[in-house]
């Protein structure tokens, strides 16, 4: 977990600087329990939704000078682990970003570059906003801020911060973000791997990575999610690939299910985003997205956790999916450019 001095996963730090660590393992025990007795069919995998294990190294190493591949730029290991200053290491692969985007506004109203980085192509702990319709996103800000957007395993960060920003960030301030956001051109930088075995893998802070020189095991009814580089992807390249494992037959299941309903099991998508599913009007695009990501979504939706006008619609779509099928669904999806 450490090189050069500096522990990889800068999420304790992360989280201890917003003021919103992790919750102790009875509380998030407490918490997991009692979201998930909302769920009308499945339990939140926790593949989809990894939670830092309470063990996690906590030590920040050197605060050394920092690069990756294909930048000059330069940062310290202090700046990365700044939530009030977007580590932008390709400037010229998007516009200027408005404060709000690149720094933030302390105490409460984090950088939104720096989880949603500064092209927008998120992470797969939390969403892909480049191309999204701006009345979408303020939508998503405004259901978080009064709770009706809220995830089946609440002791995860990501949606934590995300609730204390939409709660402290003006409308003008969100308005900015979203105006940026819509007019970045989407990335995919997902290859989706069919196999009936995987990597060994395991939290690195909220999200999964493999373990390098760990047997395979079975994937099981799994979509593993994985960097390429973990430590590009740690340093907050906005330019890292990754790898999507997923079981065999699941992108044909996923296909037949996005395009037809999987013989009255569901809703075609086509009908409300669009027939290239990049979306319309305030619908957004699910082509090419994170799988761990859709995944979540459709469980949360179908918990009843996920609400809103823009969920609604969602609602008898999910209605009567399996964990198979929200597996299949974000297998296909992923593979959509």
């Amino acid at each position: 977990m450490i090189k050069n001095g500096v522990v990889r996963s800068t999420w304790i730090a992360i989280c201890a600087a917003a003021g919103v660590l992790a919750l102790p393992a009875d509380s998030r025990a407490q918490a997991t329990s009692t979201a998930r007795q909302a769920v009308l069919s499945v339990s939140p995998p926790s593949w989809a939704y990894p939670v830092n294990p309470p063990n996690m190294p906590q030590a920040l190493g050197n605060d050394v000078a920092i690069r990756v591949s294909r930048s000059d730029r330069v940062f310290r290991a202090s700046q990365l682990q700044d939530l009030f200053n977007a580590p932008d290491w390709h400037p010229k692969d998007h516009p200027a970003m408005p404060e709000v985007v690149a720094r933030g506004r302390r105490p409460e109203v984090y950088a939104c570059a720096y989880c949603h980085l500064p092209d927008g192509a998120g992470r797969p702990e939390n969403a892909s906003l480049a191309g999204l319709p701006v009345d979408y996103i303020v939508q998503q800000l405004a259901n978080f801020r009064s709770g009706a957007r809220r995830t089946a395993v609440p002791a995860r960060v990501p949606p934590q911060l995300m609730n204390t920003l939409a709660r402290s960030a003006t409308d003008a301030e969100i308005s900015s973000a979203a105006e940026y956001f819509s007019q970045l051109k989407p990335q995919y930088r997902i290859k989706v791997i069919q196999t009936d075995t995987v990597p060994r893998s395991y939290v690195a802070g909220w999200f999964l990575a493999a373990e390098k020189g760990a047997p395979k095991e079975p994937i099981g009814r799994r979509i593993i999610e994985v960097p390429v580089d973990l430590e590009q992807f740690e340093h907050r390249d906005a330019r890292s690939l990754f790898l999507a494992y997923v079981p065999l037959g699941s992108v044909k299941a996923g296909a037949a299910l996005v395009k037809t309903g999987g013989s009255n099991k569901t809703i075609a998508c086509a009908g409300c985003h669009a027939a290239n599913l990049k979306g319309t009007g305030a619908i957004p695009s699910i082509a090419g997205r994170s799988p761990s990501y859709v995944v979540r979504q459709l469980v949360d939706i179908q918990s009843g956790l996920h609400l809103g006008t823009s969920a609604a619609p969602m609602r008898e779509v999910v209605k009567h999916l399996t964990v198979d099928d929200m597996i299949a669904i974000g297998a296909y999806l992923a593979t959509l450019y």
